[in-house]
């Protein structure tokens, strides 16, 4: 079976999708319930939602970036 040339490495798949289950976490945190015109919930201003949850966002974008950036080691060819 013939080799093919990706522009993506196994390595740069497996580094996207940390970076999606990172960012997907960071999305999960950010969830709960909301306020209504009845009643207030305190819980949107928890330092879960509001620090947090965009850390983790963003080092899940971070990293994502870096995945598609990241030039995998050349292997060497046989002949």
């Amino acid at each position: 079976m013939e080799k093919r040339d990706f522009a993506f490495g196994r390595m740069n798949f497996i580094l996207l999708a940390i970076g999606m289950a990172v960012v997907v976490l960071g999305f999960i945190l950010m969830g709960g319930d909301s306020s209504t015109n009845e009643a207030f919930n305190p819980d949107i201003f928890s330092a879960r939602r509001i620090k947090v949850a965009p850390v983790v966002c963003f080092i899940g974008f971070v990293s994502m970036i870096y995945a598609v950036v990241h030039k995998p080691k050349d292997e060497k060819e046989e002949a």
